[in-house]
């Protein structure tokens, strides 16, 4: 009998939690000598938790969140590295019938971010000069790519996250209820919640991450510090494994097997069908309505997987934006080096870059659009 090395990680049920699960149901951990013990969590401040406490090797974890420990943000603040990216977009905003319905009197055809914010900025003035109270979106956790994405699409459409709006912190499977039964007016999730509030005919999807910013980092696999330290050996080889894995849930082909895999009632437990259209790039985005929506989710390829310091680097200047960190260059440094490519790159072999081959930022690396690629836009807070 061979020795495997055991290591517990922790996701939530979430449509971005594919590879993790893959990797553990499918052999690619086992044939890299790891046995991979996951433990569905009920929240994102759980998982954050129990990995301050070290009852998880590694987590599936929001983008932001181990840049958040690393610079003190929260109860529990380990140094943590994120050496391997799970998932690229997979967000969609969210917004109740009767929010989507006042949006599509002042513009019917919203066909992506900029049209959907300008026409929910109108709603949002109008609200204010009528004396109705702020609309409230909810978000995962503070610290989410949810958040910051939001806000950011927020501000560029000239609407003040802090001042037009309230934001409220909601679990994801708890979202679709909180709309329909009208304690939140939208929402920024990763799937499968969004399709099924308007399967269950709570709401209109209006814009996604992918479409805000199109590959950009959405979830990835968390370690602390210590553990890439301790156990770089073992790490490397649950790298290659998930890289395996990643490979094998960006396949179409298994498209059909991944979502059955998903659907199991011991991962996210709701119907095959429900999580078809986000593999697809086809949203549901309203009752007998789909638009496709290009890398909506994408699992593997063009580097994908391999963490770019410039995204925590963007992710940390939002923490600062928003009041959640205060600005300094050690701190700087700190979140660029949670992205550090360089458990990635050992792990598959790869040299070192110099300084005169690193990777030039490319338009993918950052929010565009009508967006200022500083990570800044013109809207005040």
């Amino acid at each position: 009998m061979r020795w495997l090395d055991d290591i517990r990680a922790g996701y939530l049920p979430l449509l971005d939690s594919a590879v993790l699960l893959v990797a553990a149901d499918k052999g690619f951990a086992e044939a890299r000598d790891v046995r991979l013990i996951l433990n569905r969590e009920t929240s994102w401040a759980t998982i954050r938790d129990r990995m301050g406490v070290g009852q998880l090797d590694a987590a599936h974890m929001l983008a932001p969140m181990p840049i958040a420990a690393s610079i003190g943000l929260g109860p529990l603040a380990v140094p943590m590295v994120a050496p391997f990216v799970l998932a690229l977009g997979g967000n969609a905003v969210t917004v109740s019938n009767a929010v989507a319905e006042r949006m599509a009197t002042t513009n019917p055809v919203m066909d992506g971010p900029v049209a959907a914010g300008q026409a929910l900025r109108r709603t949002v003035e109008a609200a204010r000069r009528d004396g109705r109270p702020p609309f409230r979106f909810a978000v995962v956790h503070r610290h989410s790519s949810h958040n910051y994405d939001l806000r950011y699409w927020l501000a560029a459409s000239g609407i003040g996250p802090d001042r037009d709006i309230d934001i409220t912190v909601v679990p994801p499977p708890l979202m679709p209820d909180a709309l329909a039964t009208g304690q939140i007016d939208g929402f920024c999730v990763g799937e499968p919640w969004s399709t099924i509030a308007v399967r269950r005919g709570a709401g209109h999807i209006v814009t996604s991450k992918a479409e805000i910013w199109r590959r950009g980092p959405e979830k990835v696999f968390g370690v602390s510090a210590h553990f890439a330290e301790t156990r770089g050996e073992v790490l490397a080889r649950l790298i290659l494994a998930l890289h395996d894995a990643a490979a094998w849930c960006e396949d179409s082909h298994n498209r059909e097997a991944l979502a059955a895999l998903l659907a199991a009632k011991e991962h996210l437990d709701v119907p095959q069908s429900v999580l078809l259209p986000a593999l697809e790039g086809r949203l549901e985005i309203a009752p007998r309505m789909r638009r496709a929506v290009e890398g909506f989710v994408t699992f593997h390829g063009d580097d994908a997987n391999r963490p770019v310091p410039g995204h925590g680097q963007w992710l940390f200047r939002q923490m600062v934006r928003w009041g959640d960190a205060t600005d300094s260059e050690t701190v700087r440094d700190r979140a660029a080096a949670v992205f550090s490519p360089a458990s990635y790159d050992a792990a598959l072999g790869r040299l070192p870059l110099t300084p005169e081959s690193k990777r030039t930022p490319s338009e993918n690396d950052r929010p565009s659009g009508l967006y200022d690629a500083s990570g800044e836009n013109p809207a005040p807070n």
